[in-house]
């Protein structure tokens, strides 16, 4: 399956306008390598992990330091919150993957909700040999 584009609503909100226990869960999982709900696979050269998040539910925030691509496995809606203020709202198509990279010293914090009334998943791929090392679990 060819490997396609997510499609993306963005917009900024200030972080100091978030919720108090949003902003609060931020500044405590900066570091918070655990990038789905469960580490299925973990090798020398990779860590696979899967997430299933029904209607309304969501992932909290985690840091994503390594190189890495996820698969969508069911379609569905979701918003993530970002470190640095902005939002996104995303349709996911089942099949759907997307590959990011960080340079060494960079990453990214997110959080992740459900805002669809079906459920979503997705498998996600690290590549432990990335410019960044990976995070503690």
């Amino acid at each position: 399956m060819p490997l396609t584009s997510v499609k993306a609503n963005t917009f900024d909100e200030a972080v100091d306008d978030w919720p108090s226990d949003a902003r609060q869960e931020l500044d405590a999982n900066q570091w918070n390598g655990h990038v789905g709900q469960q580490l299925v696979s973990e090798t020398e050269l990779v860590r696979v992990w899967m997430m299933h998040l029904e209607p309304g539910e969501r992932m909290p925030f985690h840091r994503h330091v390594l190189n890495y691509f996820w698969t969508a496995l069911l379609p569905g809606r979701a918003r993530s919150r970002y470190g640095d203020g902005s939002v996104r709202i995303y349709e996911y198509h089942r099949g759907e993957t997307l590959h990011l990279d960080f340079p060494g010293g960079s990453g990214m914090v997110h959080d992740l909700t459900n805002i669809g009334d079906t459920p979503i998943a997705f498998v996600t791929v690290e590549f432990l040999d990335s410019p960044n090392r990976p995070l503690p679990l």
